[in-house]
């Protein structure tokens, strides 16, 4: 057997249609209860609960008991990148799915990804900053984990009402493969607290049963003023 990380046994546990809407449905940041991911995934809630056993047997999920209710969630933002990637794959070589609707077009233009923003938005946000020299990242815009903060970062972000000084156990800059764009976001402890400030100031507002993110006309114009100008 090859030495190195077991690549076959995680595609297995993403690969089976129901596990990847299970995990696409909780890439929302939101946990959710197996009666929801049954109805997510289309079967039964026995069939849901097996799935479900498997995902938490590949440490690709969380579980938390509030009261009678058991909470499903990602494992974390690398598991979260990880399905993000993937879709991004899927976006540009794979067969297309017949798209839903209006919310589809919404999602391209702002969206969460687990914790963070991602779409058109986020992407040309991270692409400011790094022009401003905010942020700072290598030539080669695709690779994750190349992103860091520049000299003028931590009195930028302060300015603003974000604290970048903080020693999290996670990166505080963290480039997250955007499927819908097939470029990078910002994703990271920032690009949470990024995402915090805009529903914080109610810039924008959650589309309800949905990852995307809907900006106001006034909070679209405050939203650039602060990251795109």
């Amino acid at each position: 057997m090859r030495e190195g990380p077991d690549i076959a046994r995680i595609a297995s546990l993403v690969g089976d249609p129901a596990r990847a809407n299970m995990l696409n449905a909780l890439m929302g940041g939101t946990a959710l209860t197996a009666s929801e991911l049954a109805l997510e995934a289309g079967v039964s809630l026995p069939t849901a609960s097996s799935h479900l056993s498997k995902l938490m047997e590949g440490g690709l999920l969380t579980l938390a008991s509030q009261g009678r209710h058991r909470y499903y969630g990602l494992a974390g933002p690398q598991v979260a990148g990880m399905i993000e990637a993937i879709s991004g794959v899927a976006e540009a070589v794979g067969p297309k799915r017949v798209r839903p609707g209006p919310r589809d077009g919404a999602m391209r233009v702002a969206r969460v990804c687990y914790d963070h923003l991602a779409g058109e938005q986020a992407v040309a946000m991270l692409d400011r900053l790094v022009a401003r020299g905010i942020l700072l990242r290598d030539d080669n815009e695709m690779r994750l984990g190349e992103i860091r903060l520049g000299p003028s970062a931590a009195s930028h972000f302060s300015a603003i009402g974000i604290d970048v000084g903080a020693r999290p156990r996670r990166p505080v800059c963290r480039a997250c493969l955007d499927w819908s764009v097939r470029r990078s976001h910002l994703a990271g402890t920032l690009g949470a607290a990024i995402l915090d400030k805009i529903l914080a100031e109610k810039w924008a507002r959650r589309e309800k049963d949905s990852r995307a993110v809907v900006f106001s006309p006034p909070g679209k114009q405050a939203f650039e003023r602060v990251f795109l100008a």
